[in-house]
């Protein structure tokens, strides 16, 4: 069902400069492989992936997922088909190769399962979905779900990185039950990709003194092996072992080129072992 690489739409749409470019670069990728959302930009990211699929006559796999209403907050089973029959609308498409319930954070997981999670069953079975998945942030809530055994896969970010690996658990709960895993966001926001703007935060919140030690300690192993933080970053997912697909966000189209060279270039021989030792932070 999955390439080992999938590049994240969650920034598309967010600004009119680029975005149909943008769009273009992410259909016509060789990594072919795309996640988006309902939510993400408020439907543009999905609108502006079905302009591009039209326009260029790209056939990537697509992934989408379920949002609570946007006005209300709503999540329930009502919620996801309207939620479902969105995305397909906007992206131009009549069915989706996975279909995740995202970000459920607004009720209990006791909730969920009687509610949003029996319409994504339906949908599976009607087979407008190929399979459905969990996607959030919160190891604990994900984990949850998982243990429910409804889901054929998962989505953690920020959770698996070179900086924390508080998601191991979830993903080794995910392998007992053969679901398919994605890592998002291996670069922990920016800050293990160099980006100037996130070079204080990790996971898109204020970065401890003992992250910022900890990167600067990768960044100097990295150094010796004259290799950029962000190639092993992303290395580390895609060489996990317990990892199916990378999801990796993009904002803008030469970014995309920017992830299929660093994926494609191998890393030093014992540069992972070499990180591996620093452990993580406390």
């Amino acid at each position: 069902m999955t390439g080992r690489l999938t590049l994240g739409a969650s920034r598309l749409g967010q600004r009119d400069d680029g975005a149909s470019a943008l769009a273009r670069a992410l259909v016509r990728s060789p990594i072919g492989q795309i996640d988006t959302s309902n939510a993400y930009a408020e439907g543009r990211s999905e609108s502006l992936l079905g302009e591009a699929l039209r326009e260029t006559g790209a056939s990537p796999v697509v992934f989408s997922k379920a949002d609570a209403d946007p006005v209300t907050g709503v999540f329930d089973g009502d919620r996801v088909k309207r939620s479902f029959e969105e995305s397909i609308t906007r992206l131009g498409v009549d069915r989706l190769p996975l279909y995740h319930l995202h970000d459920p954070y607004g009720m209990s997981v006791a909730e969920g399962l009687r509610t949003a999670v029996p319409a994504l069953v339906e949908l599976r079975s009607q087979g407008l979905v190929d399979a459905i998945g969990i996607a959030a942030g919160d190891p604990a809530l994900v984990e949850e779900y998982i243990r429910s055994d409804m889901f054929d896969a998962v989505l953690t970010h920020n959770r698996y990185t070179l900086v924390d690996r508080s998601a191991e658990a979830l993903i080794a709960a995910a392998r007992e039950r053969n679901m398919t895993v994605f890592n998002a966001a291996p670069f922990g926001g920016g800050i293990l990709a160099g980006s100037p703007r996130r070079r204080g935060d990790y996971a898109y919140r204020p970065a401890s003194p003992e992250v910022l030690a900890f990167v600067e300690r990768l960044a100097a192993v990295c150094g010796e092996y004259g290799t950029p933080v962000s190639a092993a970053a992303l290395h580390f997912s895609l060489t996990s072992g317990v990892v199916d697909s990378t999801v990796v966000g993009v904002s803008d189209a030469a970014q995309v080129a920017e992830i299929e060279a660093l994926a494609a270039d191998p890393i030093p021989d014992g540069l992972m072992e070499a990180l591996a030792a620093l452990g993580t932070p406390s």
